[in-house]
């Protein structure tokens, strides 16, 4: 083994599988912050929406011309998109003569399939995040043990083993523990 105990020494040294352990997780990695930097974003314009929404629903102004100016919007979400849901099923229900109670529910149960929408929108690929959290470590482990053990068969094949033999591979090993560990760092 060689005596690089640089990373990309290390890196490079390294056996295939431990090599594939650390791509992994960077590739991971990377995915994840692109996915937290995309989610902070969309939550960052969602609330810059709700604002503005919440703005324009309690200056006063008539509701018909609220929702005429939000369904005017090719991109309409977030609370202006529940508000339009649960409007346009209110004044559906009110023309069929519904009583006020199922006015009501049918207008509440519109505007709550609508929120679901939304949620599930701002909610994408949080389930990514997590797992790649959890599973990080382990990926990470994975290849501490797979180098380990081969830095303990290259040993087992020499007549006189030195620190200088071992420590490269001990180090590419916990390389690869250390990569898995940054994935579960919190955020």
């Amino acid at each position: 083994m060689s005596s690089d105990l640089t990373f990309i020494g290390l890196f490079l040294e390294a056996s295939f599988i431990v090599q594939l352990v650390m791509l992994t997780l960077l590739g991971v990695s990377i995915a994840s912050w692109t996915f937290i930097f995309q989610r902070s974003r969309a939550l960052s314009s969602a609330r810059e929406e709700m604002r503005q929404f919440e703005d324009k629903f309690w200056s006063g102004a008539d509701l018909n011309r609220l929702y005429q100016e939000l369904t005017a919007n090719e991109s309409l979400n977030g609370m202006g998109s529940i508000f339009c849901s649960g409007f346009k099923e209110f004044v559906r229900l009110r023309k069929s003569n519904t009583s006020t109670n199922g006015i009501v529910d049918g207008t509440y149960r519109a505007m709550r399939v609508a929120m679901s929408r939304e949620i599930e929108g701002l909610e994408s690929r949080l389930s990514f995040l997590a797992t790649a959290g959890s599973i990080s470590p382990y990926i990470g482990l994975f290849g501490t043990v797979w180098g380990i053990m081969n830095a303990f068969i290259a040993l087992g094949e020499v007549q006189q083993a030195t620190l200088a033999m071992v420590a490269p591979g001990i180090a590419e090993a916990l390389i690869a523990t250390a990569i898995g560990f940054l994935q579960r760092s919190p955020r």
